[in-house]
């Protein structure tokens, strides 16, 4: 177990923090320094992935992947075409339905 003592300004916020959410000052600091050490660590692998000959691509292998524009829909138009255009008429056609 690990006691902190915090200067009285830092605990003050703290406490108005911890009421404003509903908790503690313990708990809602122990939530904080949690997502620190969590981001941390991501970092932390974010760089290790980038050290080991590898890319960012190789990091996010298996968790990205992308659209192929080429493929066409029904009508015979690229999906990627005219989207300016596609889009301002769906809004149209939304407003004219009262969905707006």
């Amino acid at each position: 177990m690990v006691t902190i003592t915090l200067p009285p300004e830092l605990e003050k916020v703290v406490t108005e923090r911890a009421k404003q959410q509903g908790t503690t000052p313990e708990l809602w600091t122990l939530e904080r320094l949690t997502q620190s050490l969590q981001d941390e660590s991501i970092a932390e692998s974010v760089h290790e992935a980038n050290s080991e000959d590898g890319s960012m691509l190789d990091f996010f292998e298996g968790y990205i992947g992308v659209l192929d524009s080429s493929e066409f829909v029904a009508g015979g138009a690229q999906m990627s075409q005219d989207t300016g255009r596609k889009f301002a008429e769906g809004m149209l056609k939304k407003r004219q339905e009262g969905k707006l």
